[in-house]
């Protein structure tokens, strides 16, 4: 009885540690947006739908010298998708920008004029192109706020606004996430 409960102490403790030890994966969104594999996971993505996701990302940084948190979800969301098995090809993600978050994707002169530092998510931002991502801007929020596009991040596109992105992609089977 003893000699059982130490060996099943002994896997237990062997199956915590190798899930703690774990290090962090990035399949699509290199370098970041870090997610681990859930080996006991019975609900995951389906690698052999297609998957069209906007999000919605409006809320900005408490903290301007460190990534947005809800930039580097985006990464994670990616991320995810890549681990489960999903293809680059078969994950469409558009990020429509507005709201406070409109200054993550300021580029580094701008940023540092507003901030005092280097933007950090500007390799997020690169990063999640590079991983098939399109990322706009709400033109209605670079209007209010005085920005233009020579403002933004490199390969950031200029959208009428937010709202007719939504509309324009939410019936063309775009699942809607808020970040």
């Amino acid at each position: 009885m003893i000699k059982n409960l130490s060996l099943l102490s002994l896997l237990f403790v062997l199956t915590c540690s190798s899930i703690i030890a774990q290090e962090a994966q990035f399949p699509i969104v290199k370098g970041f947006g870090g997610i681990y594999e859930v080996p006991e996971a019975t609900e995951r993505p389906d690698p052999s739908l297609e998957y069209k996701i906007l999000v919605d990302l409006i809320t900005g940084t408490e903290t301007p010298e460190n990534v947005n948190r809800y930039v580097d979800n985006v990464a994670r969301l990616m991320n995810l998708h890549g681990l489960a098995g999903v293809p680059k090809e078969r994950l469409h993600v558009k990020v429509v920008v507005h709201g406070g978050a409109i200054f993550s994707i300021l580029n580094n002169e701008k940023y540092q004029e507003r901030f005092k530092v280097d933007n950090p998510n500007a390799p997020v931002i690169a990063a999640l192109r590079e991983g098939g991502a399109d990322i706009l801007v709400c033109g209605q929020s670079m209007i209010v706020r005085g920005l233009k596009k020579e403002d933004l991040v490199e390969g950031v596109e200029v959208a009428h606004s937010m709202l007719t992105t939504a509309t324009t992609y939410v019936p063309q089977g775009y699942v809607m996430l808020r970040f």
